[in-house]
């Protein structure tokens, strides 16, 4: 939007509760980046690449059909499979970057607003370890005010620990994309009476400049590697508990299709 820079570094924390089973709780830090899917080609930094290699980078064949394809035509087509076509005017991608070549994000989320700048859905692309991938496309109830709440039934497996049983409640701070804002985030898996797990991240945005991304780099180096590694160790710890595991469903194999709700 006009007055909106076209990218901005969020930093903060991502925290995760366990209630099933073996109570378990971790947290750790990270940072991301917000982009204009029309503008990510104006930020002029030397650290950040689009669509090559780069030290930073933001490569759309990471997200979306994964067919090569750009990015924005395909978040198009699911807004408008929802009926939501009247919010891709603009787009806003909150992401982990690759840093030094590898990708991974547990989620990433695409803000879409109409014209004139109201939040109207948001695509919460959402990937397993094991090379699956869903988007829920959900629509944002214009009374919702300061709190966005969505709700889904689940669609992908994600953790080994949890079966497909029960559905995701999101709520977060409607976003606003301008320095020092501050950014909120709660996702509740299984039933609202009794949740299953719960996961929580706060972010604030900083300006994105090279100097800004070099501090990042040297504090949180290889952003997308630590949270794969820590994806792992975590789920090492649950099993060595003895967590019950449950296999990866055929139809959520990386082989099959996980496109949408």
């Amino acid at each position: 939007m006009i007055g909106e820079p076209p990218g901005l570094l969020h930093v903060g924390q991502v925290a995760h509760v366990r209630f099933q089973g073996f109570r378990h709780r971790f947290s750790y830090r990270l940072w991301m980046l917000s982009l204009d899917l029309d503008r990510v080609g104006q930020l002029g930094l030397k650290l950040f690449a689009h669509n090559r290699a780069g030290v930073v980078s933001l490569h759309e064949r990471d997200h979306g059909g994964r067919d090569g394809g750009a990015l924005r035509p395909w978040v198009e087509g699911q807004l408008a499979q929802a009926g939501l076509a009247r919010f891709a005017a603009d787009l806003r991608l909150l992401v982990i970057p690759r840093v030094l070549g590898f990708a991974f994000n547990p989620i990433a989320l695409v803000f879409c607003r109409d014209g004139s700048g109201r939040l109207g859905a948001v695509l919460h692309q959402v990937k397993n370890t094991f090379g699956g991938q869903h988007a829920y496309v959900l629509p944002v109830d214009a009374k919702s005010g300061g709190i966005v709440r969505q709700v889904s039934e689940k669609h992908l497996h994600v953790s080994p620990f949890f079966d497909m049983a029960g559905g995701y409640r999101f709520a977060f701070t409607a976003p606003r994309f301008e320095p020092g804002a501050r950014f909120a985030m709660s996702i509740r898996y299984g039933a609202e009476e009794k949740p299953r797990m719960t996961a929580t991240m706060q972010l604030v945005a900083r300006s994105l400049t090279d100097a800004s991304l070099l501090r990042q780099l040297a504090v949180m180096p290889l952003m997308p590697v630590k949270i794969f590694a820590a994806i792992h160790w975590e789920a090492l710890r649950l099993w060595l508990r003895g967590e019950r595991f449950h296999r990866l469903p055929a139809e959520t194999r990386p082989n099959h299709s996980t496109e949408r709700v």
